[in-house]
């Protein structure tokens, strides 16, 4: 009922402008800034979408998620049981805890690292490379790469529009 309720009160909110992911700039794009549900921190922008299908993904739907963008959530099962609905991006503002592993990756040909909130250390997602690149490497290759990519986990994120509305108004200050 949580995940539904979430995706409901997502799917309400409207895109704004915000402002680029750790370069603090301001900018009228209209993209949609996702935040961090632990502690808020600014982590990635639905201009760095980045759909990247996966044959193991158990299920695949179109969901508004972002303002009003349909995008694609894919439904996946870890080796314990666990199943995340994730989200891709080329590029998000999380740390990658290197080495990464080839086993058990959900894209066929790609080895993982998990992604975590640079602030609060939630685990967010993992970070995606393919094989044969080494197993460290600095963020700036990453970033730069078409071949790599993010999955965010969805119901660890949260739009900024929806996290103004959370914000209460004391009644000291109300009119």
């Amino acid at each position: 009922m949580w995940r539904m309720l979430v995706l409901l009160l997502l799917a309400s909110v409207t895109a704004a402008s915000g402002h680029n992911i750790g370069q603090g700039k301001e900018e009228d794009s209209g993209d949609e800034l996702l935040l961090c549900r632990s502690c808020g921190y600014e982590v990635a922008a639905s201009r760095d979408l980045k759909f990247v299908a996966s044959p193991l993904a158990l299920a695949l739907r179109n969901d508004t998620l972002i303002g009003e963008h349909r995008v694609p959530v894919q439904l996946f099962q870890n080796p314990q049981g666990l199943r995340f609905q994730v989200l891709t991006f080329k590029k998000a503002v999380v740390h990658k805890h290197w080495p990464a592993d080839d086993q058990f990756s959900w894209f066929p040909g790609y080895s993982w690292t998990v992604a975590t909130c640079p602030r609060c250390h939630s685990h967010l997602g993992w970070s995606f490379q393919p094989n044969i690149w080494p197993q460290h490497f600095k963020d700036k290759e990453f970033e730069e790469s078409e071949e790599t990519f993010i999955a965010l986990i969805v119901d660890r994120l949260l739009q900024e529009n929806f996290a103004a509305t959370l914000l209460m108004v004391p009644k000291s200050y109300q009119s």
